[in-house]
């Protein structure tokens, strides 16, 4: 077998449907054991990627292959080495949760095996019961587990822990874990932040239809600004004035401030501080949240040209 630099590669991805353009232009790229985050709300074009990326819906522009196949042309092929779980799963009504798995399995040339009743038996799954019966939460658990029990090279999860609760959250980030150790490689769509930060190597954040950002989470972070809230001997009057400084709010007479700085900034901003005598100091590192809101708040466009 090949052993391709790319697991996933989007070149210029485009999709229309009639006059409105959906995706305008996507590209990055999944490598081999990587978990790549792919975040945006909902609209910016997440499933419609998505669906291009399974065959489901031909692009109108612009390319993608996963394991060096063209996802259209080649879409049986690409299956057999690739999992997916939607954000909403659908089932059979009458059928059982068990008896839907297995289905699952069946329909990827995969068996029901010890590590599928591990998995429901930590999803904490009735498999006795039908489907009809099932939460949204247990419906998830039915395609995670299916999902899990295979040995795919690549999985495809589109906002896979909607409906479960934390402890569940908890499980499926664990299993994305090992699934990266034992070198497979993972999409994981998601609007969770706090998800995609504990799981993911990269990420990509798309806006209508477009990446407006791709990169590593230390390499986005330099591109946020860090909380600080410090107390010092002396008074901080020309504290606004200095470079990678923004927002100083003081809390008494102007020797405890919090504010927020420039990560590009912070040395030369520990070196004022450290002149004033510092007291006390508290840092805040920058979440993958202020990055997301740096780009979807009403005045993003603003904040982006003045940082």
């Amino acid at each position: 077998m090949t052993i391709q630099s790319s697991v996933l590669k989007i070149d210029h991805l485009q999709k229309k449907f009639g006059k409105f353009t959906a995706l305008k232009d996507i590209s990055f790229e999944v490598k081999p054991g990587e978990v790549f985050g792919f975040i945006g709300p909902n609209g910016a074009g997440k499933s419609t990627t998505i669906r291009t990326l399974l065959g489901i819906l031909k692009p109108s522009g612009g390319s993608a292959t996963i394991f060096g196949d063209d996802v259209w042309k080649n879409s049986v092929t690409i299956h057999d080495r690739l999992a997916y779980v939607p954000g909403d799963v659908y089932l059979w009504p009458n059928m059982t949760g068990g008896e839907i798995i297995d289905l699952f399995l069946k329909l990827g040339n995969e068996s029901h095996s010890a590590k599928t009743d591990a998995l429901i038996k930590e999803f904490n799954l009735d498999p006795s019961k039908k489907a009809r019966s099932y939460s949204k939460g247990n419906r998830q658990k039915v395609a995670l587990i299916a999902a899990l029990s295979t040995n795919a090279d690549f999985f495809i999860f589109d906002e896979p822990t909607s409906g479960l609760d934390p402890l569940n959250e908890e499980i499926f980030q664990r299993h994305v874990l090992a699934l990266k150790k034992a070198g497979k490689s993972v999409l994981l769509s998601s609007h969770i932040l706090s998800e995609v930060e504990k799981m993911c190597d990269r990420i990509a954040i798309i806006r209508e239809g477009e990446i407006i950002e791709t990169g590593s989470l230390d390499e986005m972070r330099q591109l946020t600004r860090t909380i600080i809230t410090v107390s010092t001997k002396k008074e901080m009057s020309d504290l606004a004035q200095q470079p990678g400084v923004h927002n100083p709010q003081s809390a008494d007479t102007g020797t405890k401030i919090t504010f927020s700085a420039d990560s590009d900034q912070l040395e030369t901003i520990m070196t004022y501080l450290s002149g004033h005598g510092i007291t006390s100091l508290q840092s805040t590192p920058p979440t993958l949240e202020d990055l997301f809101l740096r780009y979807y708040d009403e005045g993003s466009e603003q904040n982006v040209e003045s940082v």
